[in-house]
């Protein structure tokens, strides 16, 4: 078989030749491109002296502009070989055809390679500058978390200072108040010494300065007298003696009230006791009590906060409940000494009491200011029907053993 007589052959019957069917190769576009694949390598195979190659570069240009790749040509140029082999003998690899048409397909793919190249250059400076944009963006990303942080640092250093003023505000309204509170309680301080004395004034008046006017007036009497007979004068002797005994009586609780000498000399329960009995004597009220002796083990201060709470609770008693029975007991608990006082007298409104700006129950305010003054705690409950209970606890703790 000539190659000569194969030359002759017309176009026309190569596109007329059946090609494989194939998704890409059925398109339009890429079937135009095979037919002229094939006619371009017939053409070449047929020339004596084969051209530098410029019309295989043209077809991988045409298919690089129509977004082939190099697999798509690779695939039109096997098809060209398969179509054109029965016209060449391209099945044998000494055949110069082979060459031929391995040298075609050569310079087809150059346009596709050069495009891959540019590619992958431009794909290596693209990811060059996603790597640069990584970096920038994770210095941005730290600085705007430090940002951040600043920002929050510092608005935490906002509330701090509000805070601050607000408690300062706090404060100082506190302090305002306490202020007021404590020239209030001046004023009921200074209010209840003057009351205080003039009551210690009355009662000197009226039971210790009477009765010793009434002492002089028989003494008087008996310096006058020098005719009386003996009975009327020992009736006027034991006369003046019950005055003196009253007189040394009233000044006697006088000095209690003032401060006990039995509450340095013999203790808190004892005073207590002198106390209790001696009011309920005038006042006709039934008081029972109960105490632990352990109490004594407390510190001069905490045993004379105790006996004036007991002694303003068991007055209040007495001047306002109208009670006929009186409970008292000291007990220990955790850590305390608890001494509560109940009666069954009239109730009051403690909160109210305890918060009238003119309050003339001074004593509850200064009972619950002496216990806490040595660290305990006080609590007046009071209701109808119940009575009213005082309660102080004051810290106690047991001495160590020494071995």
């Amino acid at each position: 078989m000539k190659v000569t007589r194969l030359l002759r052959l017309p176009d026309q019957a190569l596109l007329a030749t059946d090609l494989p069917k194939s998704p890409t190769l059925m398109k339009k576009v890429h079937a135009r491109l095979s037919a002229r694949y094939v006619s371009a390598l017939r053409a070449h195979l047929g020339e004596k002296h084969p051209g530098n190659g410029d019309r295989a570069q043209g077809l991988g240009r045409a298919a690089l502009a129509r977004g082939l790749v190099m697999r798509d040509l690779i695939t039109m140029h096997h098809r060209a070989v398969t179509l054109l082999s029965s016209w060449y003998m391209l099945a044998d690899r000494g055949d110069s055809s082979v060459k031929r048409s391995e040298f075609f397909l050569a310079q087809a793919i150059i346009p596709l390679e050069t495009a891959q190249r540019d590619l992958l250059e431009a794909n290596r400076h693209l990811r060059e500058r996603n790597e640069t944009l990584r970096l920038h963006t994770a210095a941005l990303a730290k600085g705007n978390q430090l940002l951040q942080h600043e920002v929050t640092r510092r608005k935490a250093g906002e509330l701090v200072i509000k805070k601050g003023q607000e408690k300062y505000r706090t404060l100082f309204m506190e302090s305002h108040v306490m202020g007021k509170k404590l020239r209030q309680l001046t004023h009921q301080i200074i209010s209840a010494q003057e009351d205080e004395r003039k009551e210690i004034s009355r009662e000197l008046h009226d039971e210790v300065v009477q009765t010793l006017v009434g002492i002089n007036v028989e003494l008087a009497a008996l310096g006058k007298g020098t005719s009386v007979g003996l009975q009327t004068l020992k009736e006027k002797i034991a006369r003046t003696q019950r005055l003196v005994e009253h007189s040394v009586n009233a000044v006697h609780r006088f000095a209690r009230e003032l401060r006990p000498a039995v509450l340095d000399d013999l203790g808190l329960i004892p005073a207590l006791h002198a106390y209790s009995k001696s009011l309920s004597e005038r006042k006709k009220i039934n008081i029972r009590m109960t105490a632990f002796g352990g109490v004594e083990a407390l510190g001069t201060a905490k045993r004379v906060v105790l006996y004036r709470v007991a002694q303003e609770a068991l007055t209040n008693v007495a001047r306002h409940a109208h009670a006929t029975q009186v409970r008292m007991s000291i007990t220990e608990i955790s850590g305390a000494i608890r001494m509560e006082i109940s009666d069954n007298g009239k109730s009051f409104p403690v909160k109210k009491t305890l918060l009238a700006k003119n309050n003339k129950r001074l004593g509850l305010v200064g009972m619950r200011e002496r216990v806490e003054m040595v660290g305990g705690k006080l609590v007046i409950e009071s209701a109808p029907g119940k009575g009213t209970i005082v309660r102080a606890e004051i810290p106690f703790i047991h001495a160590k053993t020494k071995n």
